[in-house]
């Protein structure tokens, strides 16, 4: 896919939806994810002293131009992104824009849910895994 229009029309996280009204499949990711947050801001603080590093749970990380937005955008469980700031503009982040940070996530994680195939998708422009592999 080529993107014809400059950057600075493309929208940003304020411009995308943050939502996509699904329901979360595991009722552990929410608990999993903050003991994962927890446990691991202590060394990312001792790695970021300045606070230049983003964690996301549950938040869309936009990697392509679609209609409607949301058929361009992933939403893993948890992931950390190295050297962005926290906030954009003085507000929290809605969700990870790619075409606007140019900074690709350092880690994500998926918790598995049922039998994980979803998770564990290779098909090319679709598969969550092949999603972020090849493009995130």
């Amino acid at each position: 896919m080529t993107i014809t229009k400059s950057l600075t029309t493309l929208p940003d996280h304020t411009q995308l939806p943050c939502e996509d009204g699904t329901f979360v499949k595991n009722f552990q990711e929410h608990p999993q994810s903050i003991l994962l947050t927890d446990s691991i801001r202590p060394v990312l603080n001792q790695i970021h002293p300045d606070g230049q590093y983003c964690i996301g749970q549950d938040s869309g990380i936009y990697w392509r131009m679609t209609d409607p937005p949301q058929k361009g955008a992933e939403a893993p469980d948890w992931f950390y992104v190295a050297n962005v700031p926290p906030t954009l503009n003085g507000k929290l982040r809605r969700s990870y824009v790619l075409w606007q940070e140019l900074i690709r996530p350092k880690i994500i994680i998926e918790f598995v849910s049922g039998d994980g195939s979803e998770e564990r998708d290779k098909t090319a422009w679709k598969g969550k895994f092949w999603i972020y592999e090849t493009v995130i």
